[in-house]
């Protein structure tokens, strides 16, 4: 009986591996004198995420800025699994990557080569790059389909596999920052952070920021990152509120405006800072040239245009 009843799961694996839709699309590069010239249509063309989750899909951006990959996972009723996608010109998808992985929905669990790890709400989970002993095979799924688990997934560039490390709200670095009456009090919580809870990265870094309520503006004063890109995920937007996200040159700025559980991807060269129409929680996700979470260029509030 028990052989049974492992077979018959097996098997309703394998079938809801093959009715699994897996998406991509891919992001050029863009040079800041050009996106001067973009009108509303084309900038969000290029930055900006609408679909990040969709039941029983897996969702994929892979942009050229510092070859990142952002991605969402929605599992209702049937497991997803994570395969490598075209582009990549890869038999896995971690063959040359690592992962991290941060829950906006309900419960959910990410098995890796066997081993099941729990994922409740923003709690997060880095991946490093496969091996032969750990080819990471990846297995994303909701504990109720009622109430699906989200997977917002970041991935970067890796030279070396480092441990996989579950990382939940209690772990991480928990940083109070700046206040009420600037409309931006908020708290700051570094997960996927090198030296957080024991994670080890090569370049990916994640962590998800808290607005308390009456306050609206996040990352002020504003920067940029000459040797990092970034990217942002919105969530906890009420349905009737908006996101009014910044973003270009920091005397050239434009704007877009975004919708709850979507992304939008910010160059290197580029401000990306956002004010909303009631609070909200974001997941900001960096790659690049360095690990140093302070690297940046800040711009001052008065030299905004």
């Amino acid at each position: 009986m028990k052989k049974l009843t492992t077979s018959i799961a097996l098997l309703l694996f394998v079938l809801s591996s093959i009715a699994q839709t897996t998406n991509y699309n891919v992001r050029w590069a863009n040079h800041p004198a050009d996106v001067k010239n973009y009108d509303t249509q084309r900038l969000r063309k290029e930055f900006l995420i609408d679909k990040v989750f969709a039941p029983n899909e897996i969702n994929w951006t892979y942009t050229m800025y510092d070859r990142f990959l952002i991605g969402g996972a929605e599992p209702v009723g049937m497991p997803l699994e994570l395969n490598s996608i075209e582009p990549l010109k890869a038999k896995t998808l971690l063959e040359n990557r690592e992962l991290g992985i941060i829950n906006v929905g309900g419960e959910g669990t990410v098995t890796i080569d066997g081993k099941v790890y729990n994922l409740g709400f923003q709690e997060g989970i880095y991946i490093g790059r496969s091996t032969a002993e750990h080819p990471n095979r990846i297995v994303l799924s909701s504990k109720d389909s009622s109430r699906p688990a989200k997977f917002y997934m970041n991935s970067a560039v890796a030279h070396k596999s480092y441990p996989t490390k579950l990382v939940t709200l209690k772990d991480a670095k928990n940083i109070k920052a700046g206040s009420l009456a600037g409309s931006n009090d908020r708290v700051i919580h570094q997960l996927i952070i090198n030296g957080v809870a024991g994670v080890q990265t090569c370049q990916l870094q994640m962590g998800i920021t808290e607005l308390k309520t009456g306050s609206v503006w996040n990352t002020m004063p504003a920067h940029t990152h000459l040797r990092r890109m970034e990217t942002y995920l919105y969530f906890n937007v009420p349905g009737d509120q908006m996101i009014c996200h910044l973003m270009g040159e920091p005397q050239e700025t434009r704007h877009i405006w975004m919708k709850n559980e979507q992304a939008v991807i910010a160059p290197q060269w580029s401000v990306h800072c956002a004010a909303g129409t009631s609070n909200y929680t974001f997941i900001w996700g960096m790659a690049g040239e360095n690990l140093d979470y302070g690297d940046m260029q800040v711009v001052k509030i008065t030299d905004l245009r």
